[in-house]
């Protein structure tokens, strides 16, 4: 702890030196801190760890950060800096920003303490848990196929980033050990993860770019912010501009049996991700603005954009407990999809288990006989019910594919709660034998993890001791099922949801059927 203070210490005193500040003139306040006057680095246990906190009361939308464009670690800054680098790079211009982003940091890490960014690369994170660094192991403990098909196109995609820079990174002469897969996954990693998409217009090409970078105009891949990217994230709430608010934009004018009421193609509506910081031109800096304001010893978060939690498993390597931007998919008959023209995207269940706008006409729409569509596709493009009987097939399907979801996977909510709690406790047992007969409850997938990781009974009970793969294979773990856990509680909450609304319904029908009687 007393290393980690002293190079805080070093970096904050650097990056002083560079002209980043957290005063609200933007002139830095002390020659030996570009912090003090507005934020501290404090460490918050159950709130994302490390991050920065207020040191006095801050006004929503003040300024608390300022990081001059000098201060940012970009391609364009370190080519212009190093010609060695810069003549490597040029002769490799199939390979995309972020590739290039990437190896010029694996090149800077290469310099040690030569490099002139040493002060901050000290202080980067060892090692991270997105998607890209799953293994098979840890992929299937996420049961839902879609995320299982996501955390493995994340790995391949890395593997193939990294087989098409391994040319260039021979080329710049890398040490062997910064040309490992496992250094790339480090360094693609923090180019990925610390590009926090710090811009309100963010087209969908720019999503794959994650945390750890910021964005800025003249370069695809983003930057490194130094002191910025010690913010812990916030979610920003529901999102204003997304699909579910677009109902009012469709019409059936063009509804005939069979076809879509829209080209899917022309409806891609704008979509804003909310953020709190950006490169601002005049100031020529990278700009940071508080998104609420807060008391002194709160911690001052940013909100890196609109994400779900699958999202922010695999570009940042967390997940929220309560994120009101999360939601889950469901298997739909393709039948739907053709009934009418609500992208796929737009079909989920929202993390408090209600069904999606979309989903909800959509699956009213498809339930309605072909021949009689054409009557009733506006009502449904419009979010309105279309009969009882019609609202009561729609929640009896969507509860039964919910259900029919829950019992396909190999797991309950009860068994994954009782997982977590053991996983919690892994490194408190003290010899293999123990651990292994408290995991082997669990049946396959601990085994799974023994086998992966070589965790054997032992004649004599020796004592337990984790490697550093292990560990990080536990937390890994950890969040997969936390993952898989939060999925089963949206499907189940959303049977309760559809229950709840059928029998609202089922009573106004018999009150309805009755005051007819009565009124005869």
């Amino acid at each position: 702890m007393e290393i980690e203070e002293k190079q805080l210490e070093n970096l904050l005193k650097w990056a002083a030196h560079l002209g980043i500040t957290d005063s609200s003139n933007g002139v830095p306040s002390h020659s030996h801190s570009s912090l003090g006057h507005s934020l501290t680095i404090s460490y918050f246990p159950l709130a994302g760890g490390r991050g920065l906190g207020a040191v006095r009361g801050i006004r929503e939308g003040e300024l608390i950060l300022k990081v001059p464009k000098s201060a940012l670690f970009t391609t364009r800054s370190l080519l212009n800096k190093d010609h060695n680098l810069s003549h490597a790079v040029n002769s490799h211009p199939s390979l995309s920003s972020a590739q290039i982003l990437t190896v010029c940091l694996l090149y800077e890490v290469g310099k040690g303490k030569n490099s002139w960014w040493h002060p901050y690369l000290m202080l980067l994170p060892r090692s991270y848990d997105i998607l890209a660094t799953f293994g098979q192991f840890e992929q299937q403990a996420l049961q839902v196929d879609d995320a299982i098909w996501a955390a493995g196109k994340a790995v391949l995609k890395a593997e193939i980033e990294w087989k098409e820079a391994s040319k260039l990174m021979e080329q710049l002469q890398l040490k062997p050990q910064l040309v490992s897969f496992k250094a790339w996954l480090w360094a693609s990693g923090t180019v990925r993860i610390l590009s926090q998409l710090m811009h309100t217009k963010i087209i969908d090409s720019w999503i794959l770019v994650s945390s750890r970078t910021m964005y800025i105009a003249w370069d695809e891949a983003g930057c490194l912010c130094p002191v910025g990217d010690l913010f812990n994230y916030a979610a920003p709430g529901e999102e204003p501009n997304g699909l579910e608010n677009v109902g009012g934009t469709m019409n059936a004018s063009s509804l005939t049996e069979g076809e879509g009421i829209l080209d899917s193609e022309k409806f891609n509506p704008p979509l804003q991700r909310l953020t709190d910081g950006w490169f601002e031109e005049e100031a020529n800096a990278y700009c940071f603005y508080a998104r609420q304001s807060y008391e002194k010893g709160e911690q001052v978060l940013l909100s890196y954009g609109t994400y779900t939690n699958l999202e922010l498993l695999e570009h940042y390597g967390f997940l929220l407990d309560e994120n009101p931007n999360d939601k889950f998919f469901i298997p739909l008959d393709t039948g739907i999809y053709s009934s009418g023209s609500w992208p796929k995207e737009s079909q989920y269940i929202h993390q408090n288990g209600k069904p999606s706008f979309a989903l909800l006409s959509a699956l009213r729409l498809w339930l309605t006989p072909a021949n009689q569509r054409r009557s009733v596709g506006h009502l449904a493009y419009s979010g309105c019910q279309l009969s009882v009987d019609n609202e009561v097939s729609v929640m009896k399907w969507i509860s039964k594919k919910c259900l029919g979801q829950l019992k396909n996977l190999p797991t309950s909510s009860e068994e994954d709660n009782l997982l977590l709690s053991t996983i919690d406790k892994i490194q408190d047992y003290k010899t293999p034998m123990e651990l292994k007969r408290v995991l082997s409850t669990f049946g396959g997938e601990a085994c799974t993890f023994l086998e992966d990781n070589g965790v054997q009974s032992g004649k004599n009970g020796g004592e337990l001791s984790f490697s550093g793969k292990t560990k990080l294979s536990i937390e890994r773990w950890k969040l997969a099922v936390q993952w898989r856990l939060r999925y089963k509680r949206t499907l189940a909450d959303c049977i309760s949801y559809c229950s709840e609304i059928i029998n609202s319904l089922s009573c106004k029908n018999v009150s309805t059927v009755r005051t007819k009687q009565l009124m005869r």
